[in-house]
């Protein structure tokens, strides 16, 4: 045990006392929020450097009413062939042709461009067009705007979870984005650190240092020190990353003055329905921050850690191992694939199954098998899971590290010294057969 301990110290203190490392632990939480910012500052600048684009249009419905807050348009009068002619010879953006069409069916509405229309584009013409056409059929309908606004009724559905006096008020959106968060992060993580074993065990196969330090230390210690001593090294970086991302994150924005998405909104509402839709968004940020406030945080950060950590000596155990067999990355991206397909099937089932139904049967048992567990737990957790289901899944989580840790020691205490040998499936086999 006191040569694991020594290995593990070894792992942590060589990679933390790099200054590749402290670079990427600073430069790194340091990248997205500037991006974010830069994109922001550009967008802000170029929008107000940038012309209208102009748009002629031909309109023979004799109903479009020109929207100037966006593009320039220009009216054509003529036919549709002569307002093509005349659009290809300009430089302008494009030609909108309205043909005269029934109010219940609006067909033959073409935008002209000489590339492809930008998404953007094309939507905001279609909401153009379809407000402009609802205001026509309300008043054909005899219907002003505000009998309109008054039938409009939205129902915000409470949840309640728990039984009996147990029983409280839950969130399920606000669930469901941390349990999508949560099993996005182990993914990243896992699958980012463990190649990095590999990656440590190839590069010290190929120094031929591993001969020198097996003559004092036994292979599967050798294995279990580096895979504990990345596994501190990884969950140091990614504490400070989360803290220093939302940090920073959080300043950059502030210091552009962006606008929530809602408080964008109101601005462009005025007397009573911006009062009504601020009193509203009021309401249920105040609502979300109470709910967010009474998560079991503490649980939930607990357990994050222990499937974190769980599931990276699974997986860093297994990396290791193909590590050990290699001479090279470019020989391992072989066994790779084999390896993450579980961490891909728990990945796409996040989204297809756990957060759509936490309770069902595939679910359940995606949060209990041991290679899927860590980023199907996550997804649950927030929704509420059993107490037997999880302790069963963290009891499985521990056997799991300890059957992969003994198949990939197997395999460890043979590849780590072998140089020149082409290593497919069955060689594996034969190494983990092997008694001495």
């Amino acid at each position: 045990m006191n040569k694991i301990w020594l290995i593990i110290q070894r792992e942590f203190l060589s990679r933390v006392q790099k200054k590749s490392f402290l670079i990427a632990t600073i430069v790194i939480p340091l990248i997205f929020p500037a991006i974010i910012g830069i994109l922001v500052y550009v967008g802000k600048e170029s929008e107000k450097g940038a012309a209208k684009k102009v748009i002629h249009y031909v309109d023979e419905s004799k109903i479009f009413t020109p929207d100037s807050s966006k593009y320039l348009f220009k009216h054509f009068e003529g036919p549709l062939p002569d307002a093509i002619t005349a659009y290809e010879n300009s430089k302008d953006y494009g030609l909108l042709y309205i043909p005269q069409f029934k109010l219940s069916n609006p067909k033959g509405i073409t935008l002209y461009t000489e590339s492809s229309a930008g998404m953007e584009d094309k939507r905001n013409i279609e909401r153009m067009l379809e407000n402009q056409i609802k205001d026509l059929k309300m008043q054909k309908l005899s219907i002003d705007q505000k009998t309109l606004d008054s039938l409009k009724t939205e129902v915000t559905l409470e949840t309640n979870t728990g039984k009996g006096t147990e029983r409280k008020a839950s969130n399920t959106d606000l669930l469901s984005i941390l349990g999508m968060a949560c099993g996005i992060l182990m993914y990243m993580f896992i699958f980012i650190y463990g190649a990095q074993i590999m990656q440590g065990v190839i590069e010290e196969k190929q120094s031929k240092v591993i001969e020198v330090i097996v003559s004092s230390v036994k292979p599967f210690q050798l294995m279990m020190g580096k895979i504990i001593g990345l596994a501190s090294v990884g969950l140091l970086q990614f504490l400070i990353w989360m803290i220093l991302m939302f940090t920073v994150t959080v300043g950059v924005l502030g210091s552009l003055g962006i606008d929530p998405p809602q408080q964008q909104a109101m601005q462009q509402m005025g007397g009573e329905v911006m009062v009504q839709q601020q009193q509203a968004s009021s309401n249920a940020l105040i609502n979300g921050l109470n709910e967010a406030r009474d998560l079991p945080w503490i649980f939930i950060i607990s357990v994050f850690l222990f499937y974190f950590l769980g599931g990276y000596l699974i997986y860093g155990a297994l990396f290791a191992s193909v590590g050990s067999a290699v001479d090279s990355p470019a020989e391992a991206q072989q066994f790779m694939f084999p390896i993450t397909i579980p961490l891909l099937i728990s990945y796409m089932s996040l989204f297809m199954f756990i957060l759509k139904d936490h309770d069902s049967a595939i679910s359940v048992w995606l949060s209990i098998i041991p290679f899927t567990s860590p980023i199907a737990m996550m997804g649950r957790i927030g929704f509420g899971v059993p107490m037997w289901q999880l302790a069963l899944s963290m009891i499985l989580l521990i056997g799991g590290f300890l059957f992969t840790t003994w198949v990939a020691g197997r395999i460890y205490r043979v590849g780590i010294l072998m140089h020149g040998t082409k290593v497919n499936y069955k060689v594996l086999a034969k190494w983990f057969m092997q008694r001495s």
